[in-house]
């Protein structure tokens, strides 16, 4: 009968000093503003993002350049809520939006939308996005309060991007 190796002090330090410097890094990215940790309260992103998912939102991207079409971003909603909402950008300044027969169009184009929890169930549009606005959808279309209902969003109400769930861990990793 052959005994495991024991781990040396040296190897069980640098294993500590790893997790230490890991957790050290994401609270100094956090107290600088550059990242915001999320609770995700709702399933109107379902399947992508679960509810009670903990996420990362990178909020300087937007200080740069637009968003892009499937961001999930993170934004004040235009209408009354104490929360803010999690969703897709689906249409972009100079967009025109419909939705019929299950499938969104942008432009005309049947976007391809692996990500769904199922096809939209609804009719919508056509709608063209101004400058300054973006259309938003949950990816659990049927059950998402989202641009199909309140309309466009101003992209000033945008707080970041949906960067990285990192609970639970065993579906830790980048959002796309």
């Amino acid at each position: 009968m052959s005994e495991q190796p024991k781990q040396s002090w040296v190897q069980l330090a640098k294993g500590w000093a790893m997790d230490l410097s890991i957790a050290l890094a994401v609270a100094l990215v956090l107290k600088a503003g550059v990242a915001d940790a999320r609770k995700v309260p709702t399933p109107s992103m379902v399947p992508t993002i679960a509810v009670n998912d903990r996420i990362f939102v990178e909020r300087l991207v937007y200080h740069f350049t637009g968003p892009s079409r499937g961001d999930i971003i993170v934004f004040t909603p235009p209408v009354p809520s104490p929360d803010d909402y999690l969703k897709r950008v689906i249409g972009l300044p100079g967009d025109t939006i419909k939705i019929e027969k299950g499938k969104v169009f942008v432009n005309d184009v049947p976007l391809e939308e692996p990500y769904l929890a199922e096809a939209p169930r609804y009719i919508f549009g056509p709608l063209t996005v101004p400058e300054g606005k973006v259309f938003v959808l949950g990816d659990n279309r049927n059950q998402s309060y989202d641009s199909h209902s309140w309309g466009l969003l101003d992209q000033s109400a945008i707080h970041g991007r949906a960067w990285v769930r990192y609970w639970p861990l065993d579906r830790f990793g980048a959002l796309d």
